[in-house]
């Protein structure tokens, strides 16, 4: 019997392909499969975003002013885990973790040492964080209006995708309905005081990590995305105004042609479904997106084979037409990214950039009967994942009643049975194997970052006004049990200095936890 070829999401790849479906869209037009912009990358090159953050604020502004110096084009931050849940760096739930997967943000003060000597008016920020993303962005707008800068011109992400959370990852505090009001808040707050502001990245990456087929993660995300676009016209906020501060982030795996069809897929599906909801303003149907290299392909066992598997994955992010692209060191799936591992994941896409000749051409691959046949299946299968969703109510049913959890386990556990029984080839891992493998160094991060932090936040508390902090705190709490939009009062709050914890728990005071 003939073997069979499929991609990882199952969809058999034939031995030949003679015909597709006529290809008449141009790039920059709806429905955008072949890019958001006529010229691409003849134009402009995707930003150069490497994610970092870890230890203390200034460690890793250390490593962002080595990563500027180095020709990223971007700064993307990376928060520990205390950070990404509401906990000062003294609170006993943040015992051990303090700084290790990323840098530990308490206060305005760790942010205004995390950009010393940086301008904010002339770099973009991403932000991975999400349920305290509300209070993040109000420390980057306070320090922007201590710097003088235009906030009508700052620019950047948070990622604030509460909803793949839930789904993928865990790093949540407050119920959906509570989570997602907060998320809307953003919305229409950004949307006039921060309007260059990406005030969400809808975020395939982590379905990805956590387990999920190329198709899953494509259709997991844009089911998220029309939960936050429903979200938004409940409030009766206007779709041709906040869809152009949406942004998605996407994974990429090793499967080149199948990560190059979904991007193009997204584009057209996103373009459709805003379509259908209202949208009238082409750029409120644009779905840009940024790229990171898939965490969870790279392996401890010969790591600098992780240096090829970027590469691969990198160029189809690019072939697929990303706006936006951080490239993974090959250390770290043993540590967080050293210097040396960080400079060859950068130069990975500066080669790519300047010397592979794949910018030359807006779309390389249009035309090619595999890849059109294979954008149609793509979006033909994600479709009967968004329908059945649909069916349930939307993404918040879905994932309250278990449904996007499951399917994403399911796929995780087909996919650890084919590495196991070597069905599925990992080189270096169950092939190719050699009994000893090369040491590199690694960056650790060692728990007096703890007593550091604690120190700075006592004399932080004696110092500042604290009737002033309480205050704030008070009507912070009073606006929450109201409707009124949080931000402005998340922000007087971040100017006086309250901390990262005290403004999640008067939220907590509030909404609970989930």
């Amino acid at each position: 019997m003939d073997k069979k070829f499929t991609t990882t999401s199952g969809i058999e790849i034939k031995d030949i392909y003679t015909s597709a479906k006529s290809l008449t869209e141009t790039p920059g037009e709806f429905p955008f499969t072949r890019g958001i912009q006529k010229d691409m990358y003849r134009g402009r090159l995707w930003t150069m975003r490497q994610y970092a953050g870890f230890s203390t604020a200034e460690e890793s502004n250390k490593r962002y002013h080595y990563l500027l110096a180095q020709g990223t084009m971007g700064l993307s931050v990376a928060f520990d885990l205390p950070t990404q849940i509401g906990y000062d760096s003294d609170h006993e739930m943040a015992d051990g973790e303090v700084g290790k997967v990323g840098v530990a943000i308490d206060s305005l003060k760790d942010i205004e040492i995390l950009f010393e000597g940086i301008e904010l008016k002339k770099i973009t920020t991403s932000m991975t964080i999400n349920a305290t993303a509300s209070i993040l962005l109000a420390m980057y707008i306070a320090l922007a209006k201590k710097q003088g800068a235009d906030l009508k011109e700052i620019s950047g992400t948070i990622q604030n995708d509460i909803l793949k959370e839930y789904a993928a990852r865990g790093t949540y505090i407050y119920p959906p309905k509570a989570s997602m009001r907060i998320i809307t808040d953003i919305f229409e707050y950004c949307s006039k005081e921060v309007p260059k502001w990406n005030t969400i990245s809808i975020s395939g990456y982590h379905i990805r990590e956590a387990g999920s087929t190329a198709v899953q993660e494509l259709a997991f995300t844009l089911a998220n995305g029309k939960a936050y676009l429903n979200a938004a016209l409940e409030m009766g906020l206007d779709i041709n105004v906040f869809a152009k501060r949406l942004s998605f982030f996407f994974n990429c795996h090793n499967n080149f042609f199948e990560e190059i069809a979904k991007f193009r897929a997204a584009r057209r599906m996103w373009a459709n479904m805003t379509k259908s909801l209202g949208a009238t303003d082409e750029k409120a149907m644009m779905l840009r997106f940024h790229t990171q290299t898939g965490g969870s392909t790279l392996t401890a066992q010969q790591p600098l084979n992780n240096v090829i598997r970027v590469t691969n994955q990198a160029m189809a992010a690019v072939l697929g037409g990303t706006q936006s692209l951080h490239t993974n060191g090959y250390d770290e799936a043993l540590s967080l990214p050293t210097e040396a591992a960080a400079k060859i994941a950068l130069r990975t896409q500066q080669v790519i950039a300047f010397e592979s000749g794949v910018t030359d051409t807006v779309d390389p691959l249009a035309g090619s009967y595999f890849i059109e046949t294979l954008t149609d299946e793509i979006e033909g299968a994600a479709y009967i994942y968004i329908d059945k969703i649909d069916a349930m109510g939307g993404s918040v049913n879905a994932i309250e009643n278990g449904y996007i959890q499951q399917e994403i386990a399911n796929s995780a556990y087909q996919y650890q049975k084919e590495v196991e029984s070597a069905e599925r080839v990992i080189v270096g891992v169950n092939k190719f194997t050699q009994e000893t493998e090369a040491i590199t160094d690694t960056l650790t991060i060692d728990e007096t970052i703890r007593i550091i932090q604690t120190e700075k936040i006592n004399k932080l508390k004696a110092e500042r006004d604290n009737e002033k902090v309480s205050l704030a705190l008070k009507n912070l709490i009073e606006a929450a049990k109201s409707n009124d939009n949080l931000m402005p009062f998340i922000l007087i709050a971040v100017e006086e200095y309250a901390t990262l914890g005290e403004i999640a728990d008067a939220m907590r005071n509030v909404f609970g936890e989930y």
